[in-house]
């Protein structure tokens, strides 16, 4: 690269937690810059799991983030070509983009979810990431059983 890497720009955390995370969460929520209706889904969608998991004792925040590092895949496969081939390349994942991932995968299959609002769906899609189960949990495991596939490769690694 011939210029410098770009500044990480700092991301404040949200106002009713006062958690970073959350921020990023709901700025890969956001459409079309309207950040106040992302907080709002968000918010809607932890108290319709408080509600659905009264039995639980942990906090809905406690609950997403555990969501989340159930979605979170530890390796990836990024296409190389060698000599005329493509071949996939298991490669592990930096930790923000591990983060950024899980996050885009959460909600990527909220969206495609049935349902009535964005916060019924998000909520329903963060309860099954908790029970290991849903499409963003499954996701991640295709991503890992992609890997072990094709493991054979993993001396490519650049």
């Amino acid at each position: 690269m011939r210029k410098a890497k770009p500044k990480k720009r700092v991301i404040l955390p949200d106002p009713v937690f006062g958690d970073v995370k959350v921020s990023k969460f709901v700025n890969h929520l956001m459409y079309d810059g309207k950040k106040s209706i992302s907080y709002d889904i968000f918010y809607n969608s932890l108290e319709i799991v408080k509600k659905k998991m009264a039995n639980e004792e942990k906090e809905p925040l406690q609950i997403w983030k555990e969501a989340l590092d159930k979605i979170t895949p530890q390796v990836e496969v990024k296409s190389r070509r060698i000599g005329g081939a493509t071949f996939q390349v298991p490669t592990e994942i930096r930790p923000d983009r591990k983060e950024s991932v899980s996050m885009k995968n959460l909600i990527q299959y909220a969206r495609k979810r049935g349902g009535k609002t964005m916060a019924d769906k998000l909520a329903a899609e963060i309860m099954d990431a908790y029970n290991e189960q849903g499409g963003a949990f499954k996701r991640k495991e295709d991503m890992h059983r992609m890997a072990e596939a094709n493991r054979a490769f993993a001396h490519f690694r650049f």
